[in-house]
């Protein structure tokens, strides 16, 4: 197994910037637009806009929730491991709200999907976007493309690309890792 360093922690941190820039330019006050993170590891991401937002920015407030779609997933059941749900996290209204949906890797497009269903749960949003950290750009198995993209990557299928953040792996990076 090999592994290429695609972003270090300075180039992630310049993109977090950017797109936390990108959002102020359409929603600038925040106030009729919500962030979910959809769970696992879209939420380290969501968390990470919402604090540049509020503290380089200067927004008093920005509505960040978490958003868990493991059981609505098409492939849930085709797996032979054990599905383990992680929590959903929502306390505010998304009726009528734009909502921007914020997930580390774009892929398959499957997980939007799926969150696109979540979300209805939570009430009918007023728009939804999507922002991402990386687009695996050539992997689409459904017509979802992100509003908001940190970088393209262009990877084969036995390539994944390994995104990490401090809080779960004690660094900020993200790999391109060949099996």
């Amino acid at each position: 197994m090999s592994q290429k360093l695609l972003l270090n922690a300075k180039e992630i941190e310049i993109i977090l910037h950017r797109l936390a820039c990108q959002l102020l330019e359409k929603h600038s006050d925040f106030s009729e637009t919500v962030l979910v993170g959809i769970q696992p590891r879209g939420v380290f991401l969501a968390n990470r806009i919402q604090k540049i937002l509020m503290e380089d920015y200067g927004l008093p407030e920005v509505k960040t929730g978490k958003l868990d779609i493991t059981f609505y997933r098409d492939d849930f059941r085709r797996t032979g491991k054990t599905l383990e749900a992680n929590k959903t996290k929502i306390d505010f209204l998304v009726e009528d709200k734009n909502v921007v949906f914020i997930d580390d890797v774009l892929f398959t497009g499957r997980s939007i999907r799926a969150a696109l269903t979540a979300i209805q749960s939570f009430g009918r949003p007023k728009e939804i976007e999507l922002l991402t950290l990386i687009d695996r750009r050539f992997s689409r198995h459904l017509p979802i493309q992100p509003d908001y993209n940190g970088r393209q990557v262009d990877a084969i299928n036995d390539e994944k690309v390994l995104v990490n953040w401090v809080e779960n792996a004690d660094e900020d990076s993200v790999y391109l890792v060949k099996k």
